[in-house]
């Protein structure tokens, strides 16, 4: 138990450079080539993997995933793993990194992690009967209302159709969602079948919406432009290898193992982190001492849902 929690919290580190790891890429290429830059690494990679299975005498990789599996998927199935993929990989970062690029990295994170764990434990009453004492409420409860200061600075107009930036908000609300039903259609599937296939599969049927949706929004020209650009392609292996397949697979073997609203609970830290980031890299930021105060809040409620 103590080793998924260190896990989770590994995740999360990462998971929280990359909002200004893409942050910085979004000044070489648009949003929408750096998601399909990312994908395109991750799923070559799970091509050598797969390779390496074949030919490994000793199949050490299938070995390392010590999972029993079987490997025909069900037409709902593969339903599912085609909504995983358009819910948490085309549409999902395509919306992402778009509010990244309108609003900064900080605030695209403090939607996504504060309003999603809240999204997946309400799914999760409903598709896997799961239930939440009253103290566990009172940590989202005050998790959401630090999340509130985090996010508008104690100013509710950043938020209002005046503001400027108006749809980099609407695209950084749209996140949460995206991700509590990826989060549900996911744990549905990887309950009986191999996590890292299930990555697998996503990463594929991702990448082809990506190149579909680039193709449409004539980004392709772009990014092939600019794919030997070295900061580029280490942006692009850290998201993809170590964002997505690395990432990814701690967060649904945690999924498994523990409940949605634990591990869903880990989320709330990683705004504060990547705001630090930001900081630390001198970002455009504005940080005010309510974002600062909120970020606190926040961290007490992750304390309080865990608590035993």
């Amino acid at each position: 138990m103590i080793v998924i929690y260190l896990l989770l919290t590994f995740m999360v580190i990462i998971w929280s450079f990359s909002f200004v790891l893409v942050d910085i890429a979004i000044e070489i290429v648009p949003p929408l080539s750096i998601a399909l830059y990312r994908f395109i690494i991750a799923s070559v990679a799970f091509l050598f993997l797969d390779l390496y299975k074949v030919f490994s005498k000793h199949n050490r990789v299938k070995n390392i995933n010590c999972e029993p599996e079987n490997e025909k998927y069900t037409k709902n199935e593969w339903i599912m793993v085609l909504l995983s993929s358009l819910c948490g990989v085309s549409l999902f970062f395509f919306a992402q990194y778009y509010a990244i690029q309108r609003i900064g990295p900080s605030l695209p994170a403090l939607f996504v992690c504060l309003l999603a764990p809240v999204l997946i434990s309400m799914l999760a009453l409903t598709f896997f009967k799961e239930k939440l004492n009253k103290l566990k409420i009172l940590g989202f409860i005050i998790s959401s209302i630090g999340g509130f200061f985090l996010i508008t600075g104690n100013n509710i107009r950043n938020l209002t159709p005046e503001s400027p930036d108006f749809l980099g908000y609407i695209a950084a609300l749209a996140t949460p969602i995206l991700w509590a039903l990826y989060s549900t259609f996911t744990k549905k599937i990887a309950r009986r079948k191999s996590s890292m296939k299930l990555n697998k599969l996503v990463a594929y049927f991702g990448t082809i919406e990506l190149l579909i949706f680039a193709a449409i929004g004539n980004q392709l020209l772009i990014l092939f432009e600019n794919i030997f650009n070295f900061p580029l392609f280490l942006c692009g292996i850290y998201l993809g290898i170590g964002c997505y397949i690395l990432g990814y697979y701690i967060w649904q073997k945690s999924q498994v193992t523990l409940k949605s609203f634990k591990v869903s609970s880990f989320l709330y830290i990683e705004p504060f982190i990547t705001l630090l980031f930001s900081i630390m890299l001198n970002r455009s930021e504005i940080v005010v001492f309510w974002n600062i105060f909120g970020g606190f809040i926040v961290l007490f409620g992750v304390l309080v849902i865990n608590y035993k």
